[in-house]
């Protein structure tokens, strides 16, 4: 299907790839991301980056993303059902929870310790009048009106110490969740895991980064043919210019949403 033919509609483009250090040692990929278009044009999307010292990060990151994604998914979400604010918080709290859950049972039929498949998560919801992040961990979310604000929603949470974090699995993790909604005239989204963070964030003012953040956006809107935009994210997520700054794993999901 082209995307060109769709009136109204969201683009969204979206990657996973392993990073420098992880193909080095033969290591898999710890991040994941899913992603959902709704009735409604209403955009489900999460992203999650596996805990390198968890022996099975991996399998934590994909079930995160997938039930939190799942779990929005069931509730028959419309434009209309968002339209109160802790009736949104409360949607997030709920997949949230459904993730830590499903983490939670797959540690025990692995006869696992739960800090084995520790993860972050990020889960956002948007439709062109609002965007809602719940958000455990590092990574960034952000958001870009009409007249070209750009807004970071949540900011990485590095805890005390460098390369520290809080997981979905740590006891502290309900309670340390970002969430932010932001009601306005949406025309971009964007979420990262931390391994672009270097890139994405001016770390100096605590503000995303425009110059990284607004090609992508332009990117997006104009990618008419989803198989051949993936492909070309994944090769700008590999390149030089960004092997050079990171060798972590790296998540982007980039969306527009285009009123013709």
């Amino acid at each position: 299907m082209n995307i060109s033919k769709q009136i109204a509609q969201w683009r969204i483009v979206a990657a996973s790839v392993c990073g420098t250090s992880h193909l080095r040692n033969k290591q898999l990929c710890q991040d994941a991301h899913h992603w959902q278009i709704l009735s409604d044009n209403i955009l489900v999307a999460a992203a999650a980056d596996g805990a390198g010292s968890a022996s099975l990060g991996k399998v934590g990151a994909m079930l995160a993303v997938e039930t939190a994604i799942e779990n929005l998914s069931s509730k028959g979400l419309t434009r209309s059902s968002l339209t109160n604010d802790a009736d949104v918080r409360s949607l997030l709290n709920d997949a949230i929870l459904a993730a830590k859950k499903a983490v939670e049972d797959e540690a025990v039929a692995c006869d696992k310790e739960l800090g084995d498949l520790a993860t972050t998560l990020i889960i956002m919801v948007a439709t062109p009048d609002v965007v809602a992040v719940a958000q455990i961990g590092d990574g960034l979310a952000v958001a870009k009106d009409q007249l070209g604000n750009l807004l970071a929603l949540t900011m990485p949470d590095s805890g005390e110490y460098i390369n520290e974090t809080t997981f979905l699995t740590s006891p502290t993790a309900l309670d340390t969740a970002q969430m932010k909604l932001w009601r306005t005239d949406i025309v971009n989204v964007g979420i990262i895991t931390d391994g672009l963070q270097m890139l994405a964030l001016n770390m100096v003012v605590g503000e995303p980064h425009k110059p990284f953040f607004f090609p992508l956006f332009e990117f997006v809107a104009n990618a008419e043919d989803k198989t051949a935009a993936k492909e070309q994210l994944v090769k700008f997520l590999r390149s030089e210019r960004i092997a050079q700054r990171t060798d972590d794993d790296l998540t982007l999901i980039i969306a527009a949403f285009n009123n013709s």
